[in-house]
């Protein structure tokens, strides 16, 4: 089994620029999470234009969609960003893909310390392997349903709806 990992951004993904204090996106971190996580599963990397959930429109949710459509594993972890996941979640759910996909993030960026990134990548590629073909989101060591989910914002979790 190999599985697939697509990056498209969100906080997981965000730089710290140490010049202007402000969070943005240079190249994925994912290559150096794969190697920090010690992945002794296979993994085929795939990094989409990196963006800010908040920023994802409806052609970038057709990009991933795609990007699930071709892959040829039927195990898929995405990182995304935490604020628009539900959204792209129920357009993979509709799909109908016959894969198992599991979307996560962060709420702090891999780089920061204290970050929960590489827990929730961990956790997310434990349970893509397991699950039964479906779209899940996967946070913080809780798994949902892609028609299950929400984002409390106030709590800074995720929960059922």
């Amino acid at each position: 089994m190999t599985l697939r990992l697509i990056a498209t951004g969100g906080t997981f993904d965000k730089h710290y620029n140490e010049l202007n204090g402000v969070l943005g996106f240079s190249k994925s971190h994912m290559p150096d999470v794969i190697k920090r996580a010690r992945l002794t599963i296979p993994v085929e990397l795939q990094v989409l234009p990196l963006l800010d959930s908040l920023d994802m429109q409806d052609p970038d949710r057709q990009r991933v969609l795609e990007a699930c459509q071709a892959a040829g594993e039927k195990a898929i972890v995405i990182v995304h960003g935490t604020d628009t996941m539900p959204q792209t979640a129920a357009v993979l759910g509709a799909a109908n893909l016959g894969k198992t996909v599991v979307l996560t993030g962060a709420m702090i960026p891999y780089e920061i310390a204290n970050s929960d990134a590489l827990f929730n990548l961990g956790f997310a590629c434990g349970v893509a392997q397991t699950l039964a073909p479906g779209v899940y989101v996967a946070m913080n060591g809780q798994v949902f349903a892609w028609n299950n989910v929400t984002k409390n914002r106030a709590a800074g979790v995720f929960e059922p709806l």
